[in-house]
């Protein structure tokens, strides 16, 4: 086996839903340039549902507003669909504060990470909320 083919084995897939262009790309730079995990995006719930079907990500990273019921819906239609229903998922929330116990447990989320976050540590903290094992590729 050479070492292409053990990254590929080890390489997590990150799905990344934000209705803004610029957070979607700084997002996906951070977690494809210092962790190494492939990113795919979506601009909406309704597209990130159907990438979810489509491709099993490992993750989703969902920013989600008070005011944006269709993040919850989405989250409804994720764990109500049998080949997306186990993908964790983890929000990026400015209104973190108002995201209680009950809410996250209701829509099995793995964790928050206020905005703004720093991009640097992005990765790692999601990596600590999946429970998965992290190393920067800039170590």
């Amino acid at each position: 086996m050479n070492m292409l083919q053990e990254v590929n084995i080890t390489s997590k897939t990150i799905l990344l839903i934000d209705d803004e262009m610029n957070v979607r790309e700084i997002v996906k730079f951070c977690l494809q340039d210092l962790a190494g995990w492939n990113v795919l995006t979506a601009d909406s719930p309704l597209e990130g549902l159907q990438s979810a079907v489509r491709n099993s990500p490992d993750a989703i990273v969902l920013d989600i507003s008070i005011r944006d019921l269709a993040s919850f819906e989405f989250m409804n239609k994720l764990r109500n669909h049998p080949e997306t229903q186990a993908i964790p998922i983890v929000l990026l929330s400015a209104k973190a504060r108002w995201l209680d116990s009950e809410i996250l447990r209701q829509y099995q989320v793995a964790g928050v990470i206020p905005k703004p976050f720093n991009p640097v540590t992005l990765p790692a903290e999601v990596a600590k909320l999946l429970g998965w094992d992290f190393t920067s590729l800039m170590d």
